[in-house]
């Protein structure tokens, strides 16, 4: 299916290609701009695509950006049985296997930069590098009240009194993010969830630890983290930087969890700057040099 979507008003004059494919697991919603080289942007828990508007904006004029919705967020299915941070992780290799696109940058924020993470360990041929956004690195660093709404019973109140959730949303938006288009664009994400989706991603996130794991990265990463971010500890820049020691930091300390709205001035040149720089070239291999057997001389 496809179609064209106008930006929305508080952005600059252009369209978007909407489209959506299916997997064994529903269907995908995506929305796509710009021409060249691939790259491939995953929203967080309770967000959709809609938070990427600005940053396709601007990659757009040098990469064709894509941005996915995961499943039981924004368009995408809402009729499977799971929404695990493992199915996402599944999710993205369909995704690309889908569109043709072998490999590729994965740019996520929170949940999505765990899941890029994730992509990255499990099918490390997928991914060329890794950039995540305020991602928990270990689900512990998540804010108290994520790991409440993790919970069944809580989970199960905010869907009761969904109306009263919705509101109270809007009142705390400002303090989660400071550009004054986010309150209304998480409460159109909020309509599009389900009890399951809300709940199994946010309580399989809070128990995800990709610490002992990390070490197996070898493509290039960059954390971008917040110093005022109260969605994930804004330090789980060094448990990145532990794992990943080659992995590039980036601190914002005027910002808070959702970097790419709040400092977008000093978000996207420095996201591009990543994007841009060459591959490291692999470091060739000594071969092994033939032995030299001595000649036994003949009688």
């Amino acid at each position: 299916m496809l179609k064209w979507r106008k930006a929305s008003p508080n952005s600059l004059a252009l369209f978007y290609k909407l489209s959506s494919i299916t997997t064994d697991q529903g269907i995908v919603h995506y929305e796509v701009y710009g021409r060249g080289r691939p790259v491939i942007l995953l929203h967080g828990w309770l967000g959709s695509w809609g938070l990427w508007q600005e940053t396709m904006t601007f990659l757009g004029q040098y990469y064709r950006a894509y941005a996915m919705d995961f499943w039981g967020f924004g368009e995408s299915g809402r009729k499977i049985e799971t929404f695990t941070v493992s199915d996402y992780i599944s999710m993205v290799d369909q995704f690309m296997d889908k569109l043709g696109i072998f490999r590729a940058p994965l740019v996520g924020h929170s949940m999505g930069g765990t899941v890029s993470l994730s992509v990255a360990m499990k099918y490390p041929e997928r991914v060329s590098k890794v950039t995540v956004i305020g991602s928990p690195i270990a689900g512990s660093s998540l804010a108290l009240p994520l790991k409440f709404a993790g919970t069944r019973p809580i989970a199960w109140l905010l869907f009761r009194a969904f109306g009263i959730f919705r509101a109270a949303m809007r009142v705390a938006s400002p303090f989660i993010c400071s550009d004054p288009r986010f309150p209304a664009m998480m409460d159109s994400d909020l309509t599009k969830l389900t009890l399951k989706s809300f709940l199994i991603s946010i309580a399989t996130l809070r128990r995800t630890d990709l610490r002992p794991n990390l070490n197996q990265i070898q493509v290039p990463v960059m954390g971008m983290y917040g110093d005022r971010d109260n969605i994930v500890h804004p330090k789980q820049w060094q448990p990145l930087l532990a794992g990943v020691p080659h992995a590039r930091i980036e601190r914002f300390p005027k910002a808070g969890h959702f970097i790419m709205m709040d400092e977008p001035k000093d978000f996207m040149p420095k996201l591009k700057d990543f994007l841009d720089a060459p591959l490291p070239q692999p470091v060739p291999q000594p071969q092994p040099q033939p032995t030299q057997q001595s000649q036994v001389p003949q009688p």
